[in-house]
């Protein structure tokens, strides 16, 4: 592993952490539908990184991991943004 490949992991694992922890201290103290699928979105997006990481470190074998398994961890945090998204769509048009 070269030093580049060293800092991007190292990233993503702290910022993914920072996310998180801010997702978690936010959701306690909210009830709206659309936040809630953020913040779903944003522990699901840490816990593909985490589990990449581990992939590429070898803890966890190809044998483990099914091709589908990587693709749905990789699609439930864009799933969950675009749930969120659409329950703000439609407090909109029920606005309208």
């Amino acid at each position: 592993m070269d030093l580049g490949q060293a800092v991007f992991i190292l990233s993503r694992l702290i910022l993914g952490a920072l996310a998180s922890f801010f997702a978690i201290l936010f959701w306690s103290r909210t009830r709206d539908l659309a936040w809630i699928f953020v913040i779903i979105s944003a522990i699901a997006a840490y816990v593909e990184t985490i589990f990449s990481i581990l992939k590429l470190f070898g803890i966890i074998s190809e044998n483990f991991t099914i091709g589908t398994s990587s693709i749905l961890l990789s699609s439930v945090p864009t799933i969950f943004l675009i749930a969120a998204f659409l329950v703000m769509l439609s407090r909109k048009n029920r606005r309208l």
